[in-house]
């Protein structure tokens, strides 16, 4: 059949019209055709003198046949320019070896052949299939591969994805911790900036071992997604080449596919080390700035009792018969503290004991009296409580507070012209939150003791004793 393609012209007229090969001993008979010189002995096998011609049907002399050595070159001509058309088009479609076209592959030597190297002793045993069979089935399989291979890929990514916002987080809290450090050493001045220093640097030190460690983990999971990218798109590119290419090591091909393990990450641990605290003793520093505090019984809810001394207030399960006072809180279980500040540095302690609830801080005197208020400083209250286990800031929204040691005692710190109020746990001496804004009119101290929860917290609140060496009312 004619064709535009040189090479594929040349290959047809070198090819037997018998046994659809390549010329081998190519013969000439009386007709002018061309056979090889088996297939046409094959062909005449049994026949008398006069034969036919398989092509033309011309009659012919059985014993006229001529080699054609000028035809033979041809075919290697041929042979030579077909193999050479074939790697340059990116295929190794003729057998190196014996330039025959590569029909079969080869499933113990993983590799194609043509027939004649089938029929060899190399490949005689083997088990051997079409290649187009072959090819089909092997494209299957690495479709198949290429499932569990994204799968890998997006757990990866998902994995890589969880370091990075663990990375964000821990950058998060360390940047919070770090303001907090330093708000607390800047109101200490001079007094603490040794310490200051000496925290900060160990924060940062424990901020870069943490972070090496999950920029570690980013980098080992990206660098397994880029493998696992790269195995994909390796395989979804072979799956797309010719039948000989695409059988090309394909059995390393899927070895590899198969044998691929993500690796998670190591575990890292994002909660900070307990030991950014003010290892001096700042209750000595504090109480420079101590002020005795009595309870107001005018503002006291009348479900609150307070002692004869009014240091002390509980809740009572009955409500008691008391003037109802335009200052006295209706609602909630509060009391205010006798005493206002109008300015200065202010600092007392209270004892909680082993209460479940309670709720500490300072609030504007103009504050709403009656009905329900949420405690936020927008409302004139900046406070802190401990509820169902929990602690938190009343910022808005509440703002939770990480307490590895329990306090039994809370120290209420204000500074009204910095427009601080600052809770300490006065148990082990660490900074548990400060508020931050600016003040004007009176500000009194708010007590609450919570519900009583059964029984289970039904013990007082107590103001803690000024003691007799303290400063007192210092207001510098």
């Amino acid at each position: 059949m004619a064709t535009d393609n040189p090479v594929e012209s040349l290959r047809e007229e070198a090819t037997c019209p018998i046994c659809l090969e390549y010329f081998k001993d190519p013969v000439i008979i009386d007709c002018g055709h061309n056979f090889c010189r088996a297939c046409i002995a094959q062909c005449w096998e049994g026949s008398d003198t006069a034969v036919s011609c398989p092509q033309c049907r011309e009659t012919v002399q059985q014993g006229n046949l001529r080699p054609n050595r000028q035809l033979a070159n041809v075919v290697e001509i041929a042979k030579r320019l077909s193999l050479q058309a074939a790697k340059g088009a990116g295929e190794e479609r003729v057998c190196g070896e014996h330039q025959e076209t590569l029909k079969l592959f080869c499933e113990e030597d993983q590799t194609s052949v043509c027939v004649v190297c089938h029929l060899s002793w190399a490949h005689r045993a083997h088990t051997v299939v079409p290649i187009k069979e072959a090819a089909q089935e092997y494209k299957v399989k690495l479709q198949g591969a290429l499932g569990p291979l994204r799968k890998e890929l997006e757990e990866a990514l998902a994995l890589m994805s969880e370091e990075e916002e663990k990375t964000t987080e821990w950058q998060r809290k360390v940047k919070n911790r770090r303001e907090m450090i330093t708000g607390e050493f800047n109101r200490l001045h001079t007094l603490l900036r040794e310490e200051e220093q000496l925290l900060l640097q160990s924060l940062e030190k424990e901020e870069r071992a943490t972070l090496q460690r999950l920029q570690e983990n980013i980098t080992k999971l990206s660098q397994q997604s880029s493998s696992l990218q790269q195995l994909i798109t390796e395989i979804e590119e072979k799956c797309q080449q010719p039948v000989v290419e695409l059988l090309k090591d394909v059995k390393s091909t899927l070895s590899r596919s198969e044998n691929v393990k993500l690796q998670e990450p190591e575990a890292v641990s994002t909660d900070l080390k307990d030991v950014y605290k003010i290892s001096l003793d700042m209750n000595e520093v504090l109480k420079r700035f101590i002020v005795d505090v009595t309870l107001d019984p005018d503002t006291a809810n009348p479900y609150l009792v307070l002692s004869e001394d009014r240091k002390r207030v509980r809740l009572r399960d009955t409500c008691q018969d008391l003037p109802d006072k335009p200052e006295r809180f209706d609602k909630y279980a509060i009391v205010l503290g006798t005493e206002g500040f109008v300015g200065g540095r202010r600092y007392w302690e209270v004892e909680v004991g082993d209460k479940t609830g309670w709720i500490l801080g300072v609030c504007r005197e103009s504050v709403e009296r009656k009905g329900e208020r949420f405690l936020s400083p927008d409302n004139g209250y900046w406070a802190m409580c401990l509820r169902d286990e929990g602690y938190d800031a009343r910022t808005s929204p509440p703002t939770p507070l990480p307490v590895s040691v329990r306090p039994s005692r809370v120290g209420i710190f204000l500074d009204y012209e910095v427009g601080e109020v600052s809770f300490y746990n006065v148990t082990d001496g660490s900074h548990l939150f400060t508020f931050t804004d600016t003040f004007s009119g009176t500000l009194r101290p708010y007590f609450n003791p919570d519900l009583n929860a059964g029984g289970t917290n039904a013990a007082p609140l107590i103001i803690c004793p000024v003691p007799a060496q303290a400063g007192g009312n210092l207001c510098p």
